[in-house]
């Protein structure tokens, strides 16, 4: 396994070779979807004393609850990688190549997080990872090729509707899954600050029949997600 491959340069994708950066975005995917990026943070973990409260472990059922759901957080992580790559990949303006070459850093952490603690869950990704990874990538360099600000306000619409996907997660979680609770605050908390980062670089609010859209795709995403 291999730590994140993403760009940690401030500057625009290197205009000289458009096969290098393409060939950048493949290994990336490669690396997503086999489970070959380490986050560069430590997994959040429980307070001592939330730790010491779920010492006797989940019931089946829990556990079941909790990997179904720490899943479908999995393919949000996998679609966001790919989001960020996708529009990483046509962004020409320095301060937006960081911003998502940024935000795709922390993508690394959440992705390697949930892949732990479906382990630990005894649980799986979904079967349809790679569908899912390609189709965000697609959708997040046709975002990027709208222009900047476009692009941006893709990023706040999206990370607002994942901040309210984990803040529902929250609430579904057993309260004795103190690991996976500690996980899904840290992402959201995450999501929170690249949507308010986007917001300060020139986000443009997104048309109402895109937000729908959005989220209606997302609705399916989740939904599938959460059995397959």
């Amino acid at each position: 396994m291999t730590a994140c491959t993403t760009p940690r340069r401030a500057g625009p994708p290197d205009p000289r070779s458009l096969q290098d950066r393409l060939l950048t975005v493949a290994d990336n995917a490669l690396k997503t979807l086999v489970g070959g990026l380490h986050p560069a943070r430590p997994m959040p973990q429980p307070a001592p004393a939330l730790r010491e409260a779920a010492a006797a472990g989940l019931s089946p059922e829990q556990r079941e609850l909790a990997g179904r759901l720490m899943r479908v957080d999995h393919v949000g992580e996998i679609c966001a990688q790919a989001l960020y790559q996708g529009q990483a990949l046509v962004a020409r303006d320095p301060a937006l190549h960081a911003h998502f070459t940024q935000a795709a850093r922390d993508e690394c952490d959440h992705l390697a997080w949930c892949r732990t603690r479906l382990r630990e869950l005894d649980s799986r990704p979904s079967l349809l990872d790679p569908l899912w990874y390609a189709g965000a990538l697609g959708l997040g360099a046709l975002a990027g090729s709208f222009g900047e600000s476009w692009s941006l306000g893709f990023v706040v619409e999206t990370e607002n509707q994942v901040e309210q996907h984990l803040a529902s997660h929250l609430q579904r979680l057993p309260q004795a899954d103190t690991s996976s609770r500690a996980v899904v605050e840290q992402m959201k908390t995450d999501e929170m600050q690249h949507a308010l980062a986007a917001e300060k670089l020139g986000a443009q609010p997104l048309p109402a029949p895109v937000r729908w859209a959005m989220r209606a795709a997302a609705r399916v995403m989740t939904t599938t997600a959460h059995w397959i």
